[in-house]
């Protein structure tokens, strides 16, 4: 058992390192172009020589992600609470936010910008836009599928349809939370990027589009890298917080 949980902590390094190792071959045996495709070693010779540069466009990108995920956190909660608890919300309200889901958020940034102007305002929408629907949708589904057996029970024991709801449906909706977060905090990430490609000078998006434009590849999949890295990290600490506070709703494998 101990040494399956090795394995299984080990094996999304391992895997990396084999990912990197070939990509480094192919680039090194084929001699890629650096501005074709550049290689691991190019990569991290940019991330080094511009770690200032990139620092400070990283820094941007995710204080500006994390405000607008936390904007998507409150309304995503708030909503799916609504579109859960009711019959009536759930008819007239789920079907028009699966079309606006629907819409592609990058059309959203032209008009977004002249709204707001050139700046923070256009990607923390963006961020919340392209990441409170996860949210929403699990809250809902955590609240719609409350057993109807488990909700007789309680109305014959003096539970008011409040009562079911806060102290019933809310925490079996928990697992459903965090899984939601951790969908949501990666799409947040791309609306920031998105963004910050047409509607900033700075962030990594702006990064991006600055690398490009000046041949500089290496660069470019640097910034990359690095938006990855955040995602990444974030996902790893709302599965963290998911397992500590929600480790009674895990069974069987997903329990170790």
């Amino acid at each position: 058992m101990k040494k399956s949980k090795t394995l299984e902590s080990w094996s999304p390094w391992v895997l990396l390192v084999v990912v990197l190792l070939l990509w480094q071959a192919i680039c090194s045996v084929f001699a890629v172009s650096d501005f074709i495709f550049p290689s691991p070693a190019r990569i991290w010779q940019q991330l080094v020589e511009f770690k200032g540069e990139i620092a400070k466009h990283a820094w941007r990108t995710f204080w500006v992600t994390l405000a607008g995920f936390g904007i998507a956190i409150v309304v995503g909660v708030l909503l799916g609470f609504l579109i859960g608890s009711s019959r009536l919300a759930y008819a007239a309200i789920y079907p028009l936010m699966t079309g606006f889901n629907a819409l592609p958020k990058a059309a959203f940034v032209p008009i977004l910008v002249v709204w707001l102007g050139i700046g923070v305002g256009p990607a923390v929408l963006t961020a919340f836009l392209i990441s409170f629907f996860p949210i929403t949708v699990n809250i809902a589904t955590g609240l719609a599928t409350l057993e109807p057996e488990l909700e007789d029970v309680l109305r014959v024991l003096g539970a008011r349809r409040w009562d079911v709801l806060v102290k019933v449906g809310l925490p079996r909706s928990m697992p459903y939370f965090f899984g939601s977060l951790k969908v949501a905090i990666t799409l947040a990430f791309v609306g920031t990027t998105v963004s910050e490609m047409t509607a900033s000078n700075e962030g990594i998006g702006y990064l991006l589009v600055s690398a490009g434009s000046s041949m500089q590849m290496g660069l470019a999949f640097a910034g990359l890298v690095v938006v990855g890295a955040m995602a990444m990290l974030m996902y790893e600490l709302f599965s963290v917080l998911e397992k500590r506070l929600t480790g009674w709703a895990h069974r069987g494998s997903q329990a170790a």
